[in-house]
């Protein structure tokens, strides 16, 4: 169903995405309801990895985001339930107009829900007024790992990103007690974005998130001596130990471009995965094309 705007925002489009998973049977994750408003749609469930764990692309066929678009993502796992969701290509988010952009993901994961939240880079252009919130709410017992990748501005100008603000907030909350909160503002003429103490002058940043059982002391030494820190490319881990032998495992990565980046984050997936969801690492198909 396609919902045309008031004429007075024939311009602006605002779209919302909800989506829910369950299990079904012994050992299948079915796509069990999806409902959409405006351009926001999905592809057709696959099972690459067996009927266990359901592979779901999200779709904005406009494929940017200008001033005045608000997109709305709800995704619901229910217990015992796999799904892996993706993009196909970038979300590039265009000069403003004087309007705000934003972007809300909400996702709730029942007892023994699983997720892969692996959405391509968000581009940000010159002039870009622009809000991405992403809120998991978990229940125990429950295990997820996700990205959210950033490129200010185009890379192929010498300066890159000379105006716009760009607000990234992030929720993630167990049985409704808050676990990881961040929110920043970054404005392309702050110094943070040359400062030691901030980006250092990189235009891509990203983290990855990975809450599930916790783990030991040699698994988060291996991976934070395998992480790289060089001119180009720069990462970090910290990992968080909850109740319930669970932790919280953050990645931040800093990047002159955001094809290491993304190799980076997918070599960290691949290691992760087997480690937060007891699931061997599979590449999708979609990071061939």
């Amino acid at each position: 169903m396609l919902t045309l705007a008031h004429p007075a925002t024939l311009d602006q489009w605002h779209a919302k995405l909800a989506l829910t998973f369950a299990r079904q049977g012994l050992d299948k994750t079915v796509l069990a309801k999806r409902k959409h408003e405006g351009p926001l749609l999905v592809q057709k469930t696959l099972y690459p990895e067996g009927p266990g764990i359901c592979h779901v692309t999200i779709l904005h066929p406009p494929s940017g985001i200008a001033g005045g678009d608000v997109l709305e993502i709800d995704i619901d796992v229910r217990d015992g339930a796999h799904a892996v969701l993706g993009t196909p290509g970038a979300t590039r988010w265009y000069k403003a107009n004087g309007r705000h952009a934003a972007q809300h993901v909400r996702i709730h994961l029942a007892a023994d829900a699983c997720l892969d939240w692996l959405p391509q880079e968000n581009i940000f252009f010159e002039q870009s007024q622009a809000s991405m919130s992403t809120c998991l709410h978990l229940q125990t017992g429950a295990c997820a790992i996700g990205w959210e990748i950033t490129q200010l501005g185009s890379i192929g100008k010498a300066t890159h990103w000379d105006e716009g603000c760009v607000q990234l907030n992030t929720e993630l909350t167990l049985d409704g007690e808050a676990l990881w909160l961040e929110a920043g503002e970054l404005y392309a003429d702050s110094p943070l974005r040359h400062s030691g103490n901030g980006l250092s002058g990189f235009p891509v940043l990203a983290t990855l998130w990975a809450f599930g059982p916790m783990l030991g002391t040699e698994q988060v030494d291996d991976l934070a001596a395998d992480l790289p820190w060089t001119q180009n490319l720069r990462a970090g881990l910290t990992h968080m130990p909850q109740p319930n032998e669970q932790g919280l495992s953050l990645v931040r990565v800093l990047g002159l471009h955001v094809q290491d980046v993304k190799r980076l984050l997918i070599a960290l997936w691949m290691r992760m995965r087997p480690l937060v969801l007891n699931t061997q690492g599979a590449h999708l198909r979609l990071w061939n094309t």
